[in-house]
């Protein structure tokens, strides 16, 4: 399929052709990027969180009363959770969120994730993404412009250091090389920017072989 190519101006500059095996899908699994998505945003989770368990608590394990002979329930420590200050019980530990996911399935959820802005029209490709300064306000007004307000752009195999420094102050406008390329940011993005540069580079790394 051919989509027309614009530069930052929104003039246009030509057109680019771009694979059905990579861009082309018509029947979008929603189960594949909601499965890729949870995959995503787990790994992401510090699991940090920690509570302390019978063997770390400081207070004493020395038996509170004697055995038999008081009229009430047999205990041995403070340490137990039913007392206060005593220890959680089954409460979390330090541990990692994250799980497997096969290469397949996330290469295809990265294919239907791309089809899927194709499809509802809101992919965008431009000649390139540089600018001469570093000047917030006016790569502002010119992505306002463009319509890009909630936007996720591909910059190519490295961003420009005066686009990137621009635009990293700009709210909901996210800037990313090529291996920045992700299933979960490209669908929380209102449009999906690529360069050519990166049209080529995904193209590259899908060769039909992969294609399902």
């Amino acid at each position: 399929m051919k989509l027309s190519v614009i530069k930052l101006d929104g003039k246009a500059a030509g057109d680019v052709e771009l694979s059905d095996a990579v861009f082309g899908i018509s029947e979008i699994r929603g189960d594949i990027l909601a499965r890729t998505v949870s995959w995503q945003l787990a790994k992401r989770r510090a699991g940090t969180h920690k509570v302390q368990t019978r063997n770390e608590n400081s207070r004493t394990g020395k038996k509170m009363y004697k055995q038999k002979g008081t009229g009430g329930a047999r205990h041995g420590s403070r340490r137990a959770p039913q007392f206060v200050g005593g220890s959680r019980a089954f409460g979390p530990v330090v541990r990692d969120h994250g799980f497997s996911l096969p290469k397949k399935i996330r290469a295809l959820a990265l294919r239907h994730a791309l089809s899927s802005k194709v499809k509802s029209g809101d992919l965008v490709v431009v000649d390139s993404v540089s600018v001469t300064e570093a000047k917030t306000a006016a790569l502002r007004e010119t992505l306002g412009k463009l319509g890009w307000t909630k936007a996720l752009i591909i910059a190519g195999p490295e961003v420009d250091a005066n686009f990137g420094l621009a635009a990293r102050n700009i709210p909901h406008i996210d800037v990313l090389p090529n291996a920045g390329l992700n299933v979960y940011d490209i669908l929380r993005a209102d449009k999906l920017v690529l360069t050519k540069a990166a049209v080529e580079a995904i193209e590259a790394r899908f060769s039909d072989k992969e294609a399902a």
